[in-house]
């Protein structure tokens, strides 16, 4: 499958007045033309970071890409020129934010909102771009004539669709979500995976998914990649990731979750706290907390290594492996 997003050796960091923050620490990543990728993680780990520098949006001064390659359809967004990303922004590549409440501006309408998008990159007037907005609306299920009114008119789950309408509005190639569905209740939950399941097919775009929820993964994603401390640390297929999960961090997130079936055994639970960016332990990150912990994890970073075809994993200790280390 031909990529049409590589994020090669990324690396992000924010300094401030108090100390500096390593939010990426040489990410790589690629999702193909087409494909829906999950990333999860606890919170912290840099999900929402790598969405931004995908964008080229790591808030300044603050933040800075220190190094890496980002490639998009083959071009390099690092090197863009600032026309080039506003260009790209909403039109090749549209984000739908976690809160719809906030990332809606309250003093226009959500049909001027959409329209905004249409204007600017498909070159309508005022009159056409309302009338795509209306239709866009329809897509996601909300009427037409609802163009007319403001946020604060709609629920937090017809917000989000909105917000989904507006990411869709230029038929990107690819689709970020940043938790979209964090905000809403269950029930709305499952109404917005199922229309982005379907819009996605649709649209025929490409999907990054963010989100510490594993259900939404397995339920809308091809493959994961579980992040831990700015790095991914197991990278595959759902299948592969979640029925034989080779990273000790990557057992205790699925082993947090509960069973709707069997007995009602106790959660298990990752000890310990999450590394701090500001001051990441030596070696592996997450060997303050592994059980499965061995002497070369305190001082040395493991590299990605190929599993199969479908199943890569950053450990010298894997889950289920038997190793000399």
């Amino acid at each position: 499958m031909e990529n049409l997003l590589e994020i090669k050796d990324l690396r992000v960091k924010y300094v401030t007045g108090r100390a500096t923050s390593y939010a990426l620490n040489g990410v790589n990543l690629s999702i193909g033309k087409g494909e829906a990728l999950g990333l999860v993680g606890e919170s912290g780990a840099g999900k929402t970071t790598m969405a931004l520098a995908t964008l080229n949006l790591v808030p300044k001064p603050a933040g800075t890409i220190t190094g890496g390659k980002i490639y998009f359809d083959g071009r390099s967004v690092l090197d863009m020129s600032t026309k080039e990303l506003m260009d790209m922004r909403g039109d090749k590549i549209s984000m739908i934010f976690q809160n719809p409440l906030t990332s809606l501006n309250p003093v226009f309408t959500v049909g001027e909102q959409i329209a905004m998008v249409l204007r600017k990159h498909r070159s309508l007037s005022n009159r056409q771009a309302l009338v795509e907005a209306g239709k866009m609306l329809e897509v996601v299920g909300i009427p037409s004539y609802r163009v007319n009114d403001f946020p604060h008119q709609f629920s937090g789950g017809m917000r989000q669709r909105v917000g989904i309408a507006a990411a869709l509005a230029c038929d990107p190639k690819l689709l970020i979500a940043d938790e979209p569905t964090t905000a809403l209740d269950v029930t709305i939950q499952a109404q917005i995976l199922e229309l982005m399941k379907e819009l996605l097919t649709r649209f025929d775009s490409s999907l990054l998914m963010i989100t510490h929820n594993l259900g939404i993964i397995a339920e809308i994603c091809q493959k994961v990649a579980v992040m831990y401390a700015g790095s991914i640390v197991e990278y595959g297929t759902v299948e592969e990731v979640f029925f034989s999960p080779m990273h000790h961090y990557t057992v205790g997130l699925l082993g947090s979750i509960p069973k709707l079936t069997g007995p009602r055994d106790a959660l298990a639970n990752i000890p310990g706290q999450v590394a701090n960016p500001e001051n990441l332990p030596s070696g592996c990150a997450f060997h303050t907390r592994c059980t499965g912990c061995v002497e070369k994890c305190k001082t040395e970073q493991p590299e990605m290594v190929k599993v199969n075809d479908n199943h890569y994993v950053a450990c010298f200790n894997r889950v289920g492996v038997s190793q000399n280390v």
